[in-house]
């Protein structure tokens, strides 16, 4: 069965929103159906309260099941709040910071990069990466496997001092080895899409995994250049993932990029 999902990343709720471009998206999901929304942090800029109201309500009024996951802008950006209760806002509305979402072909397992003592930089621990191991055993044959997080595993394509999430290596591996077929990300506010093999040696019977990293809905910083303002839809099929991702033009959402991977070990002609 074929399953899309719409991901998105850094809203920014609360600094320079855009309506126009909020109605459009609106537009596009009437138009493209997606099966799940994919938040990968950021839905705020400060971590507020109101904010925080605000960007849950924006991404749930768009009609399907929204599976948020929190980026180092959601906890609060004062003290001390910061390190007694980075995560309460964030739990209030969305109750967990890694959630598992589970559809019709579809196994999706979110996990909390953030570290509250960065300000940037995120990591997750061997025993989330564990925990996220026994949640892809439990996923349906045929599924596809999503795991879902803030901080990017893949460079941005054009500058960009944001660093990766902590041991890149060492998490891709341990979640390639998971069963991962798909790692989404943000952060950069640029998009990023790779196929493992594309920067990994390939061996005999060893699998590959698409790497993604969707540019920013928002655009707190709208007179940088080099931070686009998009999103990316996944369509995946039993022997393909497409990857298509759509920028904001000003009077609707285009359409810029299309790639295709095979799912497993399969080929494309």
């Amino acid at each position: 069965m074929a399953v899309r999902i719409l991901h998105v990343s850094d809203l920014h709720v609360g600094k320079h929103e855009d309506a126009a471009a909020a109605r459009g998206l609106t537009d596009l999901v009437g138009r493209l159906a997606p099966a799940v929304i994919l938040a990968t942090g950021d839905l705020t800029h400060r971590g507020r309260r109101d904010q925080h109201e605000r960007a849950a309500a924006q991404l749930r009024a768009l009609g399907p099941p929204v599976v948020a996951i929190p980026g180092n802008h959601d906890i609060p950006y004062t003290f001390p709040g910061r390190f007694t209760r980075p995560w309460a806002e964030f739990e209030r509305l969305w109750e967990q910071t890694e959630p598992v979402y589970q559809a019709d072909g579809l196994f999706v397992v979110g996990l909390n990069s953030v570290r509250p003592w960065r300000h940037q930089s995120g990591g997750l621990r061997d025993e989330r990466l564990r925990w996220a191991a026994e949640r892809f055993s439990e996923a349906p044959a045929g599924a596809l496997r999503v795991a879902a997080m803030h901080h990017q595993m893949i460079g941005a394509p054009w500058r960009s001092g944001k660093k990766p999430v902590a041991r890149r290596n060492h998490v891709l591996a341990a979640l390639l080895d998971a069963g991962a077929e798909l790692i989404l990300s943000g952060h950069t506010h640029q998009g990023a899409i790779a196929e493992r093999h594309e920067f990994e040696a390939w061996s005999e019977g060893n699998p590959g995994v698409a790497v993604a990293t969707a540019p920013g809905l928002g655009q707190p910083r709208p007179s940088r250049r080099g931070e686009a303002r998009g999103l990316v839809v996944y369509d995946a099929e039993a022997d393909e993932l497409r990857a298509q991702t759509y920028v904001w033009r000003g009077a609707g959402w285009g359409l810029t990029a299309v790639r295709r991977f095979p799912r497993g070990l399969g080929l494309l002609i």
